[in-house]
């Protein structure tokens, strides 16, 4: 019934379900006389895919549904995925061999990517890593998916999440020569869809563990008008016409400020 926090489970579906760091496709499932505005889905260890939702009108069990994928968010979803890769590469480029995957998070909004290394990573190489991302998006490779044998996959250089049990045959994600790992997620056909790449953050979240928060796309789009409204923001409240001018004004009142104590 209408507002109703429901569970359902289809005979098929084509949401994804959350896996692998991966969050689950958000859409909606539509009835006769209602729908289900589903906001996460989950694979169950019986294999079972299980969407959340609320219910808006009236739905009833049995029923024929729709059920729609939100498209906009799986694409923003598919585009962090896939960057989570190039960055994988970038790093290990950058910082060494040494660099593996030890952990990500990835969805509409952002991608989290944790990754060993012993030291925190400094601001030159944070750039570095930035630049290389960003130069293998303007490329536009294309990213080939395709599934084969396990042994045939290490033969060709897939690389392999350690600690990731896989089965006889695995799905093989490759963009060019670049990036080649073994992965069951979404990802854009181009890294030119990519569109732009911008890393947030970087710490530390264990011994030997670094983290690094990114945005993508229009992720990147948008944190460019914040700061641009922080500027602003900062503009008027110093009095100054333009953000060139922003760090000689700052300077120019933090000491002020200094020689007033």
């Amino acid at each position: 019934e209408e507002g109703q926090e429901v569970y359902v489970v289809l005979p098929t579906t084509p949401f994804y379900a959350m896996s692998g760091g991966q969050a689950g496709d958000h859409g909606v499932i539509t009835g006769a006389t209602g729908k289900i505005v589903v906001d996460s889905t989950e694979k169950m260890p019986d294999g079972k895919y299980v969407h959340h939702g609320v219910v808006s009108g009236t739905i009833d069990a049995g029923e024929t549904v729709t059920a729609q994928v939100d498209a906009a968010v799986r694409q923003a979803t598919a585009r962090n995925h896939t960057a989570t890769h190039l960055l994988h590469k970038a790093l290990r480029e950058v910082l060494g061999d040494h660099v593996h995957q030890a952990g990500s998070s990835v969805d509409g909004q952002r991608l989290r990517f944790d990754f060993s290394h012993l030291t925190a990573v400094t601001d030159a190489e944070l750039a570095q890593v930035e630049q290389k991302v960003n130069e293998v998006i303007l490329q536009a490779i294309p990213v080939n998916i395709f599934e084969t044998g396990i042994e045939e996959a290490k033969k060709l250089g897939f690389t392999a999440l350690f600690g990731e049990k896989y089965g006889d045959v695995v799905r093989c994600v490759q963009a060019g020569d670049y990036s080649m790992e073994l992965c069951g997620g979404t990802h854009v056909d181009n890294t030119s869809r990519v569109g732009l790449f911008k890393i947030v953050k970087e710490s530390s979240i264990a011994a030997g563990v670094r983290r690094i928060e990114a945005v993508t796309g229009r992720g990147v789009l948008a944190l460019i008008d914040a700061d641009r409204r922080l500027m602003d923001e900062a503009c008027e409240a110093l009095k100054v016409g333009s953000h060139a001018e922003l760090p000689g004004k700052a300077a120019a009142v933090a000491a002020e400020l200094k020689a007033k104590d």
